[in-house]
């Protein structure tokens, strides 16, 4: 994650776009796999959410697993080593543009109530961005 020295730098503000801010090194797993294989990446990346995607070359997301998702599936005492993450899918999930201003993309999550967005580009994943990224670019410019 950036530093807010990094962001600084990038001149953040309402203007910053997602792409200032995303992280483009996002890890992905398929829908087939247990639930608990995500746990085990998500944990592994140090993220609070891993992206569901085709398995085609395309990368589409087509869902995203968070932290959250994994506490409501262990509190509804199911095993995550038999549950398949096609099991959870629902409808595609929200996404963004990369030339999405940071300020658009807070405002896509807060009025779906989610904290992470897949950053797509002709429906190609590319990254990701969630509103702790969001919450620093915008406040950089109070912090400076």
């Amino acid at each position: 994650m950036d530093s807010p020295t990094a962001l600084t730098e990038r001149e953040p503000g309402p203007q910053t776009t997602v792409r200032q801010v995303m992280r483009p090194a996002v890890t992905t797993v398929e829908r087939h796999a247990h639930l608990a294989a995500a746990a085990y990446l998500m944990r592994r990346s140090g993220d609070s959410a891993i992206v569901v995607t085709t398995d085609d070359e395309s990368r589409r997301p087509i869902a995203i697993i968070t932290e959250a998702d994994i506490t409501d599936v262990v509190a509804d005492g199911k095993d995550v080593n038999d549950l398949r993450i096609e099991q959870l899918i629902g409808p595609d999930p929200v996404t963004v543009q990369p030339d999405a201003t940071v300020n658009e993309a807070a405002k896509m999550m807060l009025s779906a109530g989610i904290h992470h967005l897949p950053v797509v580009d002709n429906d190609h994943l590319i990254g990701i961005v969630d509103i702790s990224d969001a919450c620093r670019a915008l406040l950089a410019t109070t912090l400076t």
